[in-house]
């Protein structure tokens, strides 16, 4: 008898139970279907990467927000055009450079056409952490393959860049910021519409701040092209710009 009094107890606590496990599921699908009805949006604000293989480099997606997909591989670049519908990315013709790749990138080429030329690629996102969001796509042979976004620096920044042009000297010098560090030496220039260089700074100045994503050389002397953010509300000690490395123009061998 004592055993069934308990059972009875017992009962509304486990139907809470499953009532709460319900509804924490219900609210995962609603959220799941939100991120599936923004996913144009948050595909244009991330960049996704995924390895594949023995690679040396990532298969890297940038879809932008003008209905265009960029492809980074190890060897060539590819892209195409993208949509989103009935929950698919749907590609076009996939285009791409015709360059001589080791076997290892020629297999990450096949992937990437493999999910994107002329698909309609079923699709999930995890958007549970947004710093680290993750992209499934799932291939024409039922492969998935996990990309991991990492936002852009429009959506970093909530801006859009200004383009400028850096002439970067294979020599550094020691300089004093807030601490003392490393500064690249700099020359600003500027082209015309042609391509044409139409100013170059005489002097070379000191550039105290970081150049995310560009590697100097020591060896060469680089000219790039840089996008400018303007950083809303710095703080005190930290510069009103942030700079994103978006191409390398001219590379010279120094001795």
């Amino acid at each position: 008898m004592k055993l069934k009094f308990l059972a009875i107890a017992l009962f509304p606590l486990t139907l809470a139970a499953c009532q709460s496990g319900d509804i924490q599921k219900v609210g995962d699908v609603a959220v799941s279907v939100l991120q599936q009805q923004n996913a144009d949006k948050t595909l244009a604000s991330y960049q996704w990467s995924t390895t594949t293989g023995s690679a040396p480099k990532p298969l890297v997606l940038n879809f932008d927000d003008k209905g265009r997909l960029g492809i980074s591989t190890s060897c060539n670049g590819m892209g195409s055009s993208w949509k989103i519908e009935n929950n698919q990315i749907v590609t076009g013709h996939l285009m791409a450079t015709q360059m001589a790749c080791p076997e290892a990138s020629m297999q990450q080429e096949s992937v990437a056409s493999d999910l994107f030329s002329n698909r309609k690629a079923p699709f999930v996102l995890d958007l549970k952490d947004p710093q680290n969001p993750t992209l499934t796509v799932i291939s024409a042979t039922g492969q998935k393959y996990v990309f991991t976004g990492k936002m852009t620096p429009e959506t970093k920044y909530n801006a859009q860049a200004e383009i400028i042009f850096l002439e970067i000297s294979p020599e550094t010098k020691s300089c004093t910021g807030v601490a003392p560090q490393t500064c690249l030496q700099v020359r600003e220039l500027k082209y015309n519409d042609s391509g044409v260089k139409t100013q170059i700074d005489k002097d070379w100045t000191l550039f105290y701040d970081q150049i995310e994503g560009f590697e100097h050389n020591p060896a060469e002397r680089q000219v790039i092209r840089v996008k400018r953010y303007e950083i809303k509300n710095p703080a005190a000690d930290q510069s009103k710009y942030a700079y994103v490395h978006d191409m390398t123009v001219e590379r010279t061998t120094v001795k």
